[in-house]
């Protein structure tokens, strides 16, 4: 992957306000492991070799283990993950999806069961986060060689 556009130079002001939302999900409260799968799923989901290298890096330094990182893109599948996991899953899968699954109900009904109303909030919002910051990386062509390249900077 060829980097396309050094966005964060090109409008600091936007990556600053992605940014603030990022520090809002790290501060709301929600489990840490829990936000780096969901965040780790939705850039499977969208092909974000960035962000997929990111947040498995931060899961296996939280202490995930391998196994479950393995089978996260068929957690449906694997017995291994907890109803609060499936619940937020789900949901982000949906919300990721939006225009063919319309956040269907049922989903949003499971996810209510497990998450208070500012935890699912805020879950909806690192959801939101998630797939800008995807398609940002996505777009401008950055992968993991720039992720390195800019941590070693």
């Amino acid at each position: 992957m060829t980097l396309r556009l050094a966005y964060w130079t090109a409008a600091p002001g936007a990556v600053a306000a992605l940014r603030g939302v990022s520090k809002y999900v790290v501060e709301s409260g929600l489990d840490r492991k829990l936000v780096d799968l969901v965040y780790l799923r939705i850039s499977q989901i969208n092909g974000c070799a960035y962000c997929c290298d990111l947040h498995a890096s931060d899961l296996r330094k939280a202490g995930e283990s391998e196994q479950r990182l393995d089978c996260l893109a068929a957690w449906r599948e694997a017995p291994f993950f907890g109803a609060r996991e499936r619940a937020a899953l789900a949901w982000a899968e949906s919300l990721t999806h939006i225009a063919e699954t319309r956040a269907p109900n049922d989903v949003y009904q499971a996810a209510r069961a497990e998450f208070s109303d500012k935890e699912l909030a805020d879950l909806t919002f690192a959801i939101a986060l998630m797939n800008a910051w995807n398609r940002v990386a996505v777009g401008f062509g950055q992968g993991p060689a720039e992720r390195k390249k800019r941590a070693a900077e």
